[in-house]
């Protein structure tokens, strides 16, 4: 049996499985199981008896260690620390990441909105401002055990890897001239930087208007309204 023939691991997240995963847990479900956008890992609103849904994200297995997946969180937490609007994962008898067999998983807090109008000056300079300190924040410390966003890992490896018959033979020519020329490109814009520093930063940062992934809330007291961006973690490097 080849390794694309053999069952995928979420195979087994039927709604039976989601649900006895979530209730090892503490929490007692109503049965609702929504599935929601994700590619990397599998995400699902998950009704709660007498109580709001919460979010339960279900990592790949084998993509993250427990290491890096628990720097994540501890990243979201700090951002939380320092009042940046950010959904963190939630802890259940003082841990954040869960596991149920075989998978790691984490819970959030629901948090609704809606996508920004990116029209509107005043919520791009939201924007930007609130991923500039998100990145302050980033710059404080390094991550000890997620990978680094470099040349070698992301370029060359991923190079290699395509080119060790991953793809046709017929495409390998071409997509080895293309990537040579990318790489030259790409250490060239590198060379400009000698000193570059590197950061803890999000992973993926979109404006998604279905999945939520940067939403916009409302936040309004008697004598303002401000109008300010969360941010869902879902990856950071």
């Amino acid at each position: 049996m080849t390794q694309l023939s053999q069952p995928h691991p979420f195979e087994r997240l039927t709604p039976d499985f989601i649900l006895d995963a979530i209730e090892a847990q503490g929490f007692l479900s109503d049965g609702r199981v929504l599935a929601l956008n994700s590619y990397e890992n599998r995400v699902y609103q998950i009704g709660i008896d007498e109580n709001v849904p919460i979010i339960a994200k279900f990592y790949r297995p084998g993509r993250w260690t427990d290491a890096q997946i628990q720097e994540e969180h501890d990243f979201c937490d700090e951002l939380v620390a320092q009042d940046l609007s950010v959904v963190p994962p939630m802890r259940v008898q003082g841990q954040s990441l869960l596991h149920y067999q075989g998978f790691s998983i984490a819970l959030y807090e629901r948090r609704g909105g809606r996508a920004p109008d990116l029209d509107n000056p005043d919520h791009l300079y939201q924007l930007g401002r609130t991923l500039g300190r998100m990145h302050l924040v980033g710059a404080a410390k390094p991550f000890t055990h997620r990978p680094t966003l470099d040349m070698q890992s992301f370029g060359y490896q991923s190079i290699e890897r395509l080119l060790s018959g991953f793809i046709p033979a017929s495409l390998e020519p071409a997509y080895r001239s293309l990537t040579q020329d990318l790489m030259q490109r790409i250490e060239a814009a590198f060379a400009l930087y000698p000193d570059i520093r590197y950061l803890r930063v999000h992973g993926d940062c979109m404006v998604a208007i279905c999945s939520g992934v940067t939403i916009w809330r409302i936040l309004s007291t008697l004598m303002m309204r401000a109008w300010l961006p969360r941010f869902k973690i879902y990856g950071c490097c």
